[in-house]
């Protein structure tokens, strides 16, 4: 598709949202809704051009970040979509091929969709507008096809009964020949019940010139418009279950699928095996035969062949978990490299650390690498075994198999195979038992009255 050019209108500021946040910039699956859209046509190949609000600054910088090199135009005035389309008259006015019209709040529109409205470009049709069939029509423009040809767009509030009774609708999305486009954009008026320049009316002055107008039909489901925040639920449910459904035809077992929720970006290798209520952030990489237990967090990391995580374990941004490595309830573990065969089965935290292959981490053992202004680093070698309720105070280095008994506080280097002990001593006096528990009841009664 390196002879199509998109146009992404993303101007609006949904005010329906009730949000300070420009409406495009809410997310779906932890990417905005003009994200999906330029992620899927930048994918493609399509050159892009992005119709922005005044002052969204916030909205170019997240495209660029996605898509480098993306072309930016703005909207000051908001007067309907062929006017927004004409803020790119720039892109249009070069481009040799075709032109795709999208909406950035319309982020689930599927490559397979695209490429029907191209190839009906392709085989001659001067502009290709999809259409759908919601469940319920009312305000929704309606396709009016007369012999298999469009012949015009309605907006609802302008249509009459009849029209309203038609059940194809209109989602927005519109491909042109690029000659098409600049031959009609100029001549839209805005003689509407909303005194608005409607892309929309460029079907009928096409059909006016003799050119040839058809439709593409897409799911429901696909084009559905955020403008609110029931609608940006809608959306995400509906790109959970794309995810899901994705995922489980690639062969990821997912044992509660409605209760797993994935990002964007989640790349899962076949043969994982993914318990229920698990919650994936951005930058997850999962390789094969991995199992996720119940209830985990997990977020910006890499998880390796055949490691098992959880129950309710949070791995976070930088986490690189090695193969066959298995942590355990209630361990957090952030910008940490843990390589093959670490184990770490309950209550720990690893935080800014590297731990050796097959090195053993005690319950409770937790690396102190925030003093407050710096965060430090804790390095653990190979087949080391740190004891039950160690305090690893960082910058601090534990070498191959090194040992760590339990309690310890360490907080100076431990050199290979050396046993470091750091606890105060034990000290038991003999039949004290009775008179401890006799001096408590004594003060308990004295405070009671008793």
């Amino acid at each position: 598709m390196t002879d199509l050019l998109t146009i992404v209108l993303a101007a609006g500021e949904g005010t329906r949202m009730r949000s300070a946040l420009p409406k495009v910039l809410h997310e779906v699956g932890g990417l905005p809704l003009v994200g999906h859209v330029v992620r899927t046509m930048a994918t493609g190949g399509a050159s892009l051009s992005v119709v922005i609000g005044p002052n969204h600054d916030a909205v170019r910088q997240r495209v660029e970040a996605l898509s480098p090199g993306t072309v930016f135009a703005t909207q000051s005035e908001r007067l309907g979509t062929a006017h927004a389309v004409r803020q790119a008259e720039p892109s249009y006015r070069e481009a040799r091929g075709h032109v795709l019209v999208l909406y950035a709040d319309t982020p689930l529109v599927s490559p397979a969709t695209v490429k029907a409205i191209a190839d009906k470009l392709d085989a001659g049709a001067d502009i290709v507008v999809v259409g759908f069939r919601p469940a319920d029509t009312t305000g929704y423009g309606r396709l009016l096809v007369e012999n298999g040809r469009l012949t015009a767009i309605r907006e609802h509030r302008d249509a009459t009964e009849d029209e309203r009774r038609v059940p194809l609708c209109n989602s927005g999305i519109m491909g042109f020949r690029a000659d098409t486009l600049r031959g009609v954009i100029d001549r839209i008026g805005n003689h509407n019940a909303k005194g608005e320049y409607y892309l929309t009316d460029a079907v009928e002055l096409a059909n006016g010139d003799g050119r040839k107008v058809e439709v593409v039909e897409a799911d429901a489901d696909e084009v559905i418009g955020v403008d609110d925040r029931r609608k940006l639920a809608q959306a995400e449910k509906q790109f959970q279950q794309l995810r899901r459904d994705d995922f489980m035809r690639a062969g990821v077992t997912l044992r509660d699928p409605d209760s797993v929720y994935f990002s964007w970006d989640t790349e899962i290798a076949e043969d994982v095996t993914i318990h229920p209520n698990v919650v994936f952030g951005p930058g997850v990489k999962i390789a094969a035969g991995a199992e996720i237990r119940a209830f985990c967090d997990i977020e910006g990391a890499t998880i390796g062949q055949g490691a098992t995580i959880g129950p309710f374990a949070r791995i976070r941004g930088g986490a690189e978990i090695g193969d066959d490595v298995h942590l355990g309830n209630f361990v957090e573990v952030k910008k940490s490299v843990l390589h093959e065969g670490v184990k770490a089965g309950h209550l720990s935290y690893l935080g800014d650390a590297e731990v050796g292959a097959r090195t053993n981490i005690g319950a409770g053992t937790i690396t102190c690498n925030y003093d407050g202004v710096n965060k430090d680093k804790t390095t653990i070698g190979a087949d080391a075994f740190i004891g039950s309720n160690s305090s690893l105070v960082a910058p601090v280095t534990i070498g191959d198999r090194a040992y760590v008994a339990s309690g310890t506080v360490v907080t100076s280097t431990v050199n290979a195979d050396d046993l470091a002990i750091g606890r105060a001593r034990q000290d038991n006096k003999p039949g004290y038992a009775p008179k401890l528990k006799a001096r408590a009841l004594a003060i308990k009664q004295s405070k009671s009255g008793k």
